[in-house]
């Protein structure tokens, strides 16, 4: 056994209080707590960054009183995913860890002081890690109900990618109907739910920019009124065509660098560009003299950051996605689905770019 992963089993262990250790040594104590506190359950684990991930049996913690044991069935696999296991996203992670902060499952037990769920429920959860494994302890608050209709695979490709094109559309670029918003890395998870929530949800005219013809294909097929390849030209220009000129008047930007540059040249008067990642991975400045020039605002959408700062305003956007999904208003697009020990499998397909929508783990 390596060294970190010993430490992660006896981090597990140490969950349990002291009173629980003492319990065990006294004839009275139920067979019932004695079988749960010896259950073990399959993780992916990261133990060494940028190596390949792997599955261990994993020693399931005991609640505490605001926790809730959930049965996870799918878990959305997301490029933050990759970033925290090559040690690259924003919030460090201590080895050994278990990646995954999206899933879908029932729930299994819950804590003393939990009022929110009860066993049996359907849920959707966030958690910042964990989420790749058979089982997630988590708190009650970061759970929400899903609806009837809407299936655990379904509910697994919403909260992060859905939540974030909410939030960033609704919340922060204010998106009107009919308003034309420009959608770049269209054909990814986040780019497919930004084009779902603007054109069948926001009632806005959509351009899609992807990097082959086969992503564009797909943006038109999911809502987008125009799309464009930029491998093969430029993006400002074919956006100058397709608006006689005006330009658009939001953009979700995902890719960074040119392609951001000639997106922010792309806004119309008192237009807004809303930054939620860097999938090119190179970082741009922003020209100050074009935001004066047209007027125009850029915003930028740490979605998880919520989370911390407005809860509030991300439970909303993860409510919301639920709810348009329930109407069938939204459709979330699977694009591959992969056991549990294929994750390496998974998390290649979304760095070669290969992935379109969301990429998500089959638990059961």
């Amino acid at each position: 056994m390596t060294a970190p992963l010993a430490g992660l089993l006896r981090l597990q262990r140490g969950r349990r209080s002291a009173s629980g250790k003492q319990l065990l040594g006294l004839s009275s104590l139920n067979n019932d707590i004695l079988l749960k506190s010896c259950r073990n359950y399959r993780a992916v684990l990261c133990t060494e960054l940028t190596k390949p991930l792997i599955i261990r049996n994993l020693p399931s913690p005991s609640l505490q009183l605001h926790e809730v044991r959930v049965g996870v069935h799918y878990c959305g696999v997301n490029f933050a995913d990759i970033l925290a296991c090559k040690g690259l996203y924003q919030k460090k992670h201590c080895l050994p860890f278990t990646p995954g902060m999206e899933f879908s499952g029932m729930v299994m037990e819950t804590g003393a002081n939990v009022s929110t769920v009860q066993e049996g429920d359907r849920v959707i959860g966030v958690t910042g890690t964990s989420a790749m494994a058979e089982e997630c302890v988590t708190d009650q608050k970061v759970l929400w109900p899903i609806p009837e209709g809407v299936s655990y695979e379904e509910a697994a490709a919403l909260p992060v990618s859905y939540g974030t094109a909410i939030l960033a559309l609704e919340h922060r670029a204010r998106t009107q109907p009919g308003e034309t918003v420009l959608v770049t890395a269209a054909a990814g998870a986040t780019g497919l739910a930004a084009i779902d929530v603007a054109a069948n949800v926001l009632k806005a005219k959509v351009i899609a920019a992807a990097g082959s013809d086969h992503k564009c294909n797909l943006a038109l097929q999911k809502g987008a009124a125009h799309s464009v390849n930029y491998i093969q030209g430029s993006l400002k220009e074919e956006v100058k065509k397709l608006t006689d000129n005006r330009g658009v008047n939001v953009v979700l930007d995902a890719v960074g660098g040119d392609i951001f540059k000639e997106a922010l040249q792309s806004l119309a008067w008192e237009g807004r560009i809303v930054v939620v990642g860097f999938a090119g991975g190179a970082i741009p400045s922003v020209p100050a003299n074009l935001l004066l020039l047209k007027n125009v605002s850029a915003l930028g959408v740490f979605w998880g950051r919520y989370r911390e700062e407005d809860f509030p305003v991300f439970s909303s956007s993860v409510s919301s996605a639920l709810w348009y999904c329930q109407e069938r208003r939204i459709q979330p697009h699977v694009g591959a689905v992969f056991n549990l020990e294929e994750v390496n499998e998974a998390f290649s397909r979304v760095t070669q770019r290969k992935s379109t929508g969301k990429i998500v783990i089959s638990i059961k």
